[in-house]
């Protein structure tokens, strides 16, 4: 099968987490991580962002729970910025577009595409299974 490179945005790490479908597509493209199926980007800034967000009180999350997920995006690339040239309502999410950028065919996987610039490489976790599945 083939193999995509795609960023996470962390909103969509927290709504798998949270979900009690496993066949949600936050938890399936998730799931695709573990089936090498994605190849998560990352750089540090967005594994300290991770860490933060699922450590928070408020969603209760297991610090084994985190540490699974922190090491399943860990398998994948780490990648520096490309500077995107784009303004961005919330500066937080920009490193995740940028890193994105770094490898041509990546995308950006996002429950908030608003937040991001107009583009096909920003995608919906729903978008994201078609495109795995050829649809």
């Amino acid at each position: 099968m083939k193999q995509y490179y795609a960023v996470f945005d962390t909103n969509v790490l927290v709504s798998a987490l949270l979900s009690h479908n496993s066949e949600s597509p936050t938890v399936a493209v998730v799931d695709l991580i573990l089936d090498k199926v994605i190849i998560p980007l990352y750089n540090e800034e967005i594994l300290c962002e991770y860490n933060e967000v699922l450590g928070r009180a408020k969603f209760a999350f297991s610090q084994a729970r985190i540490d699974a997920v922190l090491a399943a995006i860990q398998s994948g690339i780490a990648t520096d910025r490309t500077p995107a040239g784009w303004s961005f309502p919330d500066e937080d999410d920009i490193v995740f577009y940028e890193v994105a950028l770094s490898i041509d065919e990546a995308y950006l996987i996002t429950g908030n595409t608003r937040h991001f610039p107009p583009v096909s490489k920003v995608v919906t976790p729903a978008e994201m299974l078609q495109i795995v599945r050829g649809q």
